[in-house]
């Protein structure tokens, strides 16, 4: 059998009451065009949601928005919630206000990549494009 590779698949999710998505909307465009496959989530997400989405979808990354501040107790639970499903193979990162002080709380969580307003979205698709596993995306065909 011969070996091919996909498109890298990306969750792109809004988590807790925060309802502002233009970054997150921004974000999806332009990961989809630089060809990736995006699945957007929507505003509202719970951590069960988000997960249960990533699962279904077999990403390779899910990027998380948040601007409401409840970062600190959304995050943690979606980690969590991946680790107890075995999903331990998918980048993620987290991108919005998140404060420079819970920046070392976040990556310790697992959390790879922390991005705030104004990051050129060549950054984003360059960090993802760099740190999925490539042996997610290799097919046989």
């Amino acid at each position: 059998m011969a070996e091919t590779s996909r498109p890298i698949r990306v969750l792109v999710a809004k988590p807790g009451l925060d309802g502002h998505d233009r970054g997150a909307k921004v974000i999806a465009r332009a990961l989809r065009d630089a060809g990736m496959e995006v699945i957007y989530t929507g505003i509202r997400q719970t951590p069960e949601m988000i997960v249960e989405a990533a699962i279904q979808e077999d990403v390779d990354a899910i990027l998380m928005s948040i601007l409401s501040g409840a970062h600190m107790a959304i995050f943690p639970r979606v980690m969590e919630l991946l680790k107890q499903n075995g999903v331990d193979d998918v980048l993620v990162a987290a991108g919005g206000i998140l404060p420079d002080e819970d920046l070392p709380a976040i990556r310790a969580l697992g959390i790879q990549g922390c991005y705030g307003p104004g990051t050129p979205t060549e950054e984003i698709i360059a960090f993802v494009r760099d740190n999925v596993r490539a042996d997610r995306l290799t097919v046989e065909v």
